[in-house]
């Protein structure tokens, strides 16, 4: 029998179905439809290839996909992660159009991450075609991500495999990391009073302002100081602020809504401790100033050891594909990868090239997406062939 290796034209037709199907995160945009649609057509080809296929209803019509190709052994459980969501079309001229040029596919997703996707559905077909001798395959195609990772926390209660790929795009190269975010409040205390009495009146807003101060002082001079040597700096910033009562009127408080991007090994109560120091040095500039500081969210910085075995067998992968030796990078942003981690699964980050994550041209690379879906199905082997 021929080895059933990637087909270039098949992965191309379905990468473009996946695009035009639109699949925005009804959290962020009300109006969406969701990832019903998108979940169905990855439902429906992956058993088309062989695969044992489950919905899990995580939110009104917006279900988990998990696909599954068992071994004819005992061996390792590998998870194939990716999410099925996407955000808005707010700028683009053809959000959903899928159309190729260039060696690249455009279109709202798909370069986030509907061509990681298309490579996960391609490399479960060339495992189930070929048989799997050891262990078991799971691919993962989850919703929310976006949002609040509703599908990631739903699936690690269902399925808890001995590692995960992660399919974000990295540009093939090997990511062993990202960073974590921390939101927070801070809110400054004023008196009100008529715009005429001003011995009366407290200003809430020119209080916040020492603290803004105190902030920027935070971001350029501290932070940039402990670098990580994959993940860069962290680094804060002031996302929104609110208050004032009218022009006549002392504003009587101020609420600033603040982003604290972590590093690995920072925890909540660090950011919450660094942000107490920001209200005290602008106590110390502005006397009297009363304020309070409020951790709303948060989702932890992640990293995994480069001498994991998911990671040298990803590594290996990469290389008897590709001939070439893959970087090992970090992330900037935050990825479901760490809720793997936090449940016990060491995840390994790795996908496709392209740009225009968010952004008003988005588009991913055609011939990385078949990289991408040769690597994956090469790693399934070297991995799940050790005994579980």
């Amino acid at each position: 029998m021929p080895d059933p290796g990637v087909d270039a034209d098949r992965l191309t037709g379905l990468l473009r179905r996946l695009v035009t199907t639109e699949s925005i995160n009804p959290s962020l945009i009300p109006t969406a439809r969701g990832e019903g649609a998108i979940a169905a057509l990855l439902a429906a080809e992956c058993r088309a290839a062989g695969m044992e296929v489950r919905l899990d209803d995580v939110a009104p019509g917006r279900p988990n996909v998990v696909a599954r190709v068992r071994g004819r052994r005992p061996g390792r459980r590998l998870m194939f992660n990716g999410h099925m969501d996407t955000v808005g079309i707010e700028g683009m001229s053809d959000p959903f159009g899928g159309s190729v040029a260039g060696g690249r596919l455009y279109g709202r997703g798909a370069f986030d991450m509907k061509g990681s996707l298309a490579a996960m559905v391609e490399a479960g077909r060339m495992v189930a075609a070929r048989g799997l001798e050891h262990g078991e395959l799971v691919l993962a195609f989850v919703i929310d991500e976006e949002y609040a990772s509703l599908g990631t926390a739903d699936l690690i209660r269902r399925e808890r495999p001995d590692a995960a790929v992660v399919t974000e795009p990295t540009g093939l190269d090997v990511c062993v990391g990202h960073r974590g975010f921390v939101w927070a409040r801070v809110e400054t205390a004023g008196r009100a009073a008529h715009g005429s009495r001003f011995a009366e009146g407290d200003d809430a807003i020119a209080r916040m302002g020492h603290v803004l101060a105190a902030l920027d002082r935070l971001e350029h001079e501290i932070l940039p100081a402990r670098p990580h040597p994959l993940m860069g700096r962290a680094s804060i910033h002031a996302s929104t602020i609110a208050g004032g009562l009218g022009l006549s009127t002392y504003p009587d408080r101020c609420t600033l809504e603040i982003e604290r991007r972590t590093l690995p090994g920072e925890r909540d109560e660090d950011v919450a401790a660094e942000l107490h120091g920001v209200v005290e040095e602008a106590r110390r500039a502005s006397p009297g100033l009363a304020a309070k500081v409020e951790i709303v969210l948060s989702r932890p910085a992640y990293e995994i050891e480069p001498g994991a075995p998911i990671v040298q067998n990803l590594r290996a992968s990469v290389q008897a594909v590709r001939g070439t030796s893959p970087r090992v990078v970090g992330e900037l942003a935050w990825l479901d990868s760490a809720l793997l981690g936090e449940a016990g699964i060491p995840a390994v980050i790795f996908g496709p090239g392209g740009a225009g994550a968010h952004a008003a041209e988005e588009w991913v690379d055609v011939t990385t997406v078949a990289d991408c879906a040769r690597v994956l199905a090469d790693v399934v082997s070297r991995f799940c062939r050790a005994p579980s």
